[in-house]
């Protein structure tokens, strides 16, 4: 038996919100008695997968097919669903993306599975199975018991604290997989991906720079592009600013766009209605800079300075660097 921990990969290397999976789903292993195994999909060094082994899996499988290039999520819930039975794994563990969502949902449908998505702490084990998850775009949790005989858990990002202990020097034994292909899997498929030419992805970041219609207009974007660059971060916009072609559309942020969580989230004249508070409300410390006292954003804040943007960010710059 085995936990079948799923990780996606972005040119060659495992995703860090995937290494928060591997490391949640060794954990899960450690109190049900298990091995942690991971699946890859796509082309990948050995090298790149062996490191799944610092965060406790003991075997990668690797599926290198050449129609498994592009992300294919009937494709991948398939040999996901092989690999379980291959396996005989009862819990299945998927970082909540896009891709993991679609691929837990056709996996179950496929392990006659339940699934519990938004997971944000390990489950209880005792007598029962209870997994915590956030409801309500993370403003509640609930706890919700799983009756199924095989588990998929599909685990929120930035949740999961890997501290150094959980970080050993190990490598996992990389594995060939080759999954059954289905003709099926393939009626529609992608034959061209074009990425957003961001240095970093926005749902990879651990420090986030965003801004709003306080900036006043796209020649005025310069002091928020420094403090990112000085902090190494990505850069984001409301809704408002890429809807105004301020900012490519990729950058936007919030319940319509894209839902980050990284450690630091730092909005610069956003006012904070409630659709972009429920696409940041999973970062772990949010600072907010705004002019306006009673901006509502200030609520949701851990740390707010009141004052003019084009002020205060060249000092925080200035600062950075001095770090």
């Amino acid at each position: 038996m085995s936990v079948l921990i799923y990780v996606e990969l972005d040119n060659g290397s495992i995703k860090k919100t995937s290494l928060e999976a591997v490391a949640y789903g060794a954990k899960v292993a450690e109190k049900t008695g298990d091995k942690a195994v991971v699946l890859a999909i796509g082309a990948a060094a050995s090298s790149a997968l062996e490191i799944a082994g610092n965060y406790g899996a003991s075997k990668v499988l690797h599926a290198s097919d050449e129609k498994l290039t592009h992300e294919n999520s009937l494709a991948y819930a398939d040999a996901l669903a092989q690999a379980v039975e291959q396996e005989g794994s009862k819990i299945i563990v998927l970082s909540k993306s896009g891709l993991g969502d679609a691929m837990a949902a056709r996996a179950a449908a496929k392990l006659k599975a339940g699934v519990v998505s938004g997971v944000t702490a390990l489950p209880e084990i005792n007598g029962s199975f209870k997994v915590t998850r956030g409801i309500f775009t993370g403003k509640a949790f609930a706890t919700t018991e799983m009756k199924s005989d095989v588990k998929i858990l599909v685990v929120k990002k930035n949740v999961i604290e890997i501290t150094e202990n959980d970080v050993a020097s190990a490598s996992a034994v990389v594995e060939t997989f080759s999954p059954q292909l289905r003709d099926a899997d393939f009626q529609a498929s992608v034959v061209n991906v074009e990425k957003a030419s961001s240095e970093l992805s926005l749902t990879e970041a651990q420090i986030i720079v965003s801004g709003g219609r306080g900036m006043k207009g796209p020649e005025h974007w310069q002091p928020l592009v420094d403090l990112a660059k000085a902090l190494g971060a990505a850069t984001g916009c409301s809704k408002p600013v890429s809807d105004l072609d301020w900012r490519p559309h990729h950058e936007h942020i919030g319940q319509t766009g894209i839902k980050v969580a990284p450690n630091l989230y730092i909005a610069c004249g956003i006012s904070g209605a409630i659709q972009h508070l429920a696409g940041v409300n999973g970062s772990k410390c949010i600072v907010v800079i705004n002019k306006d006292p009673e901006a509502p954003f200030f609520k949701a804040a851990d740390y707010g300075i009141v004052g003019d943007v084009f002020e205060i960010l060249p000092k925080l710059t200035e600062a950075a660097k001095n770090l």
